[in-house]
């Protein structure tokens, strides 16, 4: 839910991650500044899938800390 509030679509899943995608928005910026901030998704420069992030469901905190970072990046 949190993420949909800070403009992300999300897949359904019963797997260990999410894939949420932030329709005409390319994520390779996004992906690099939470890289930089230690904070590890994944990215893939492929046809239809640039304007998305694949996230590992973590700890509380984990998810936590990703939310607050994202809305730091994407503000």
């Amino acid at each position: 839910r949190a993420l949909k509030k800070i403009g992300y679509q999300v897949y359904p899943s019963q797997s260990n991650f999410v894939l949420a995608r932030r329709p005409e928005r390319n994520q390779k910026s996004v992906y690099e500044e939470l890289k930089r901030r230690k904070i590890l998704v994944r990215y893939f420069d492929t046809t239809g899938l640039q304007d998305c992030l694949r996230i590992t469901v973590g700890t509380s905190t984990e998810n936590y800390q990703l939310l607050v970072a994202l809305k730091e990046v994407l503000a």
